[in-house]
């Protein structure tokens, strides 16, 4: 994405040449800038923490996930694809292949799972294990 974002200076040199070389440059640079800290300030966060798992906007409490499952490769294209469940909540970037599926266990909650995409997907699937168990009271 930050490449995409990188077009604007040539546009904008485009754009402002004919007024001004200096103006092209300057309003190249600062459009970069711009969409840089964009994508920055807006990527969604994935993480798993107090007791909640959160995706972008979306959070909830781990005693509710269950069964998490990491897919890399044709496995991860299936899971977005034709393996996909149209109820399931989605927190997917286009250029990041490996994703997570977590399985919902709320009766109130639509979605049977979420597919969430992450750059370290056994990272993110040991910590939601890990969290989970530590939400879960011993049996007695």
């Amino acid at each position: 994405m930050y490449l995409v974002a990188l077009l604007l200076v040539p546009a904008s040199l485009l754009v402002f040449t004919p007024i001004s070389l200096a103006a092209g440059i300057a309003v190249g640079i600062g459009l970069f800038g711009a969409a840089v800290l964009g994508l920055i300030r807006w990527a969604p966060v994935i993480e798993v923490a107090d007791g909640e798992f959160r995706a972008g906007s979306a959070r909830i409490p781990l005693s509710f996930t269950a069964d998490p499952e990491a897919f890399r490769g044709a496995a991860a294209t299936a899971a977005r694809g034709v393996d996909l469940d149209a109820r399931a909540w989605l927190c997917l970037r286009g250029w990041v292949d490996p994703v997570v599926r977590v399985h919902i266990t709320d009766p109130a909650d639509p979605a049977p799972y979420w597919l969430v995409s992450t750059r370290r997907p056994e990272e993110l699937v040991a910590a939601l294990r890990q969290g989970g168990q530590r939400e879960t009271p011993p049996a007695t």
